[in-house]
């Protein structure tokens, strides 16, 4: 495909079935994007989680979590290692239920859409709720500026201007000036920090409505992190964003509000500066000192 091109959707061929139930539109307003390339702060869109519950088999990894989660805000998911934090956030976007033996019960609102309701497109869930993993994960065989493509081509979007997209995502993530002249070099020779913003640059490309990270930094030296750090706080004006980490100065610094997680379940939710100064719950506040965990 010439970068130049737009993407378009195929026609439905006369005679074809139609689906059972047409997914209800999952993207942004294209003023809603255009204001805030301009730098003014989009409204986006509020996740709610109401009796979520999520199982490995007969496991039960998380126990009747009521939490929401507010645009334009960033909230950090603390806790553990196994308490079920990575599967809370999993199960937003439907990856959860792709592991074997898998699933997860209670609803999922993006504004007032069930995500798992009858009819829901997985699909065009996965393109609206964004994830960025722990470990960087550039397409290997695809140049840079194919990685940002990819999601564009893939999901069909109709007259979208490929090549400006990509330059908007890149500036988005924060990486364009570093990777303006060399857009056809493969996006594995990048660093494993300018890896991570390639991946979150092919993340906004599709222009989801929210953006999960699950740890995108403890991978990262600690120049790499705070680059990340910084474009979380610039990403917030555009999107609604949860990230798990374990590093308790990063949510401290990054975070609106904070999540405490214990055995599965939602221990305590509040302003970051309440959870890390004066916790309501004495379980939360010998985690956060180090006393445990």
């Amino acid at each position: 495909m010439n970068p130049d091109e737009t993407t378009t959707t195929p026609e439905q061929s006369p005679g074809a079935p139609s689906p059972a139930v047409a997914p209800p539109p999952l993207t942004v307003s294209t003023a809603a994007a255009e204001a805030s390339r301009d730098g003014v702060t989009a409204k986006a869109h509020s996740i709610s989680l109401r009796k979520l519950n999520a199982f490995y088999g007969d496991t039960h990894a998380v126990r009747d979590v009521d939490l929401q989660y507010a645009a334009n805000q960033v909230t950090a998911m603390i806790g553990p290692s196994g308490c079920g934090k990575s599967t809370l956030v999993r199960c937003i976007n439907r990856m959860h239920e792709e592991i074997p033996g898998a699933r997860s019960t209670g609803e999922i609102l993006l504004d007032d859409l069930d995500l798992q309701g009858t009819g829901i497109d997985v699909v065009s869930v996965r393109r609206a709720i964004g994830m960025v993993f722990q470990k960087p994960n550039p397409f290997p065989t695809m140049s840079i500026y194919d990685n940002v493509a990819a999601g564009i081509r893939l999901s069909g979007t109709r007259g979208v201007n490929v090549k400006q997209r990509v330059e908007e995502s890149l500036r988005g993530a924060g990486l364009w000036e570093e990777v303006k002249d060399r857009l056809g070099q493969p996006g594995i020779g990048l660093s494993g920090g300018q890896q991570q913003r390639l991946c979150i640059a092919r993340t906004i490309a599709v222009e989801p409505e929210v953006i999960l990270m699950d740890e995108p930094a403890s991978a990262l030296d600690p120049i790499s992190t705070l680059k990340i750090e910084e474009l979380v706080h610039e990403l917030k004006k555009r999107y609604t964003i949860v990230i798990v980490t374990h590093n308790m100065q990063q949510a401290a610094r990054v975070a609106d509000t904070t999540a405490f997680m214990l055995n599965g379940e939602l221990v305590e939710h509040a302003a970051t500066d309440k959870i890390f100064s004066k916790p309501d719950d004495s379980r939360t506040e010998e985690y956060v000192t180090g006393k445990f965990g």
